[in-house]
């Protein structure tokens, strides 16, 4: 039988799923749409055969035509959100943030916790991406011996209006703290935030671009360039250094050019949507196929959006006092895991 979905939130993103499952994802269906805008919600319900709107977020996790929930509204509705979702047994796939502070977190992954089976995935897509798992593997695989540093640049063409300098880091960044803790199997203590020079292309009182510094637990050091203001595109690359060698991704050199006078390049991705098009996809089709198989969960967890939130929580300390923050965590064991 499809999995019957409910999809809340049908911004960009959460539109963007909902033509996802239609048109490209096997065994789901979407059957109920939510977004606090009622219009936005009745147009991408109309777009889906045998969907329906449903006003309210928490009766549409609650809907009996509703198997399983795609959480893609605002970071401050999760948490009562996924609350409700692990209430009527739901495994939900949520956007990140997971939600929005850290202590919201960290009570969301203890509830999921006394459930005593997990429902909650994260939509950490990056590794999905068909580079990133190939990077991952290559780390697994010893060939390369110790990874030591990794070096990440995550450069967008825009962002919102709404932008302010802390979300660089909780929005932006968390994808790098995400990365990091994947591809070297081991968390973050300690984060610093510098403040480069301002681009004169941002607006008023937004700190871009932004380095940060990342130290794991074991001593190896990543840092992460985030520029969301270039005005060129979207550009995401990381480079793994190890004892044997070294391996980058995101170069774009599916097309190279040589043209005159003495310019030699590809092209850029205009968007994170062509970027990771195929990493979307991925996520979603294995979520449906874990929800199938009763597993729930295929990729990062509640525990991985707890995480990703008490680096970013730090960051936004270090970024506001140029300091290096420590990061504060409980044990996996404190959170009943």
């Amino acid at each position: 039988m499809e999995l019957r979905i409910a999809v809340l939130g049908v911004g960009l993103m959460g539109a963007d799923h909902v033509e996802r499952i239609t048109r490209r994802i096997s065994g789901a269906r979407v059957s109920v749409v939510n977004d606090y805008v009622a219009e936005k919600a009745e147009a991408v319900a109309a777009t889906v055969p045998g969907a329906r709107v449903v006003g309210d977020p928490l009766d549409a996790i609650a809907a009996d035509d509703v198997d399983a929930v795609v959480l893609a509204t605002p970071g401050p509705t999760h948490e009562k959100q996924l609350l409700a979702c692990l209430e009527y047994g739901k495994p939900v796939l949520c956007e990140k943030p997971l939600t929005t502070d850290v202590s919201t977190a960290l009570e969301v992954v203890k509830r999921e916790a006394e459930l005593g089976r997990r429902l909650i995935q994260v939509g950490f897509m990056r590794r999905f991406d068909q580079e990133y798992e190939a990077l991952k593997a290559l780390i697994d695989s010893g060939e390369l011996g110790r990874p030591l540093l990794v070096h990440c640049a995550h450069r967008n063409p825009a962002v919102h209006s709404h932008f302010d300098s802390a979300m660089i880091v909780k929005d932006s960044l968390v994808h790098e703290v995400d990365v990091a803790r994947f591809l070297l199997a081991e968390e973050i203590v300690a984060i610093t935030v510098h403040r480069p020079a301002t681009t004169s292309y941002a607006p008023a009182g937004l700190q871009d671009p932004q380095f940060a510094l990342l130290e794991t637990a074991s001593g190896r050091l990543v840092d992460a360039e985030v520029f969301v203001t270039t005005g060129i595109a979207y550009e995401v690359r990381t480079e793994v250094v190890a004892e044997r060698g070294s391996a980058m991704i995101g170069l774009g050199v599916g097309l190279v050019r040589k043209s005159a006078p003495g310019i030699w390049g590809g092209q850029v991705t205009p968007d994170f949507r062509a970027r990771f098009g195929q990493a979307y996809d991925t996520e979603i089709q294995r979520w449906v196929d874990a929800v199938q198989a009763g597993t729930n969960v295929d990729g990062p967890d509640a525990w991985d959006g707890y995480a990703a939130a008490a680096v970013c929580a730090a960051g936004v300390v270090s970024l506001e006092s140029g300091q290096r923050v420590e990061v504060e965590m409980v044990t996996r064991e404190s959170a009943g895991l």
